[in-house]
Order: structure tokens, then sequence, then C-alpha cells
């Protein structure tokens, strides 16, 4: 019986470290590609730095990423950029594995 217990303890456990993983991953990739946006909206230096900031809180809306790829998208393209859904949704995928790796890396 203690068994059970022990292993139900360990996998609400592995559960919790997981759900922290994911969500430092998430924020990481979220500042990345505010950086990257901020970049092509010409915005340098500790303007660049906030807007990167304010892209990781816009995840906080709702599930999933639905909320930061509109912030991200409407911003540029109230910037006057041209860059299309497709390229937005294909650097935060890239961006995503980018995070991982470096959260990863440094556990």
């Amino acid at each position: 019986m203690t068994d059970m217990k022990d292993r139900g303890k360990a996998s609400e456990s592995m559960f919790a470290i997981d759900d922290e993983l994911e969500f430092k991953v998430a924020a990481r990739r979220n500042k990345l590609l505010g950086l990257w946006a901020a970049e092509n909206m010409g915005l340098e230096g500790a303007v660049a730095d906030s807007y990167a900031m304010d892209v990781v809180k816009s995840d906080l809306e709702e599930c999933g990423d639905e909320d930061v790829y509109r912030k991200v998208k409407g911003d540029l393209e109230g910037k006057g950029s041209d860059i299309s859904e497709h390229r937005v949704r294909k650097v935060m995928a890239e961006l995503m594995e980018t995070a991982r790796k470096k959260i990863m890396d440094e556990s």
C-alpha cells in the first residue's frame, strides 16, 4: 500500500516538474519571439526588451498560443509589416525548440 502512495506522490511530483518546465519554455519562447518582432518593428535596446516582456505577459490572457500570436501579428501589422501569418507561426515553432534546448541546457 505504501508503494502505491509513494508512486502516486512521485507521479504528481514529475507532473508538476513537467508543467513548470513547459511554462519556462513557453515564457522563454515568448521573450525570444518578442525580441524577434521588436527587431522587425525597428525597436532596439530597452524598448525592445520592454516589448518582449509585454509579449511574455500576453500569454497569460488565455490558454494556448493564440493570444501571443494575435499580439505579435497585430503589432507587426500596426507598424506596417507585411510578415505573413505562416512566417510568424513558423518563427514561433522554431523559437519553441530553441527555448526548449536553452532551458534543458540550464537544467
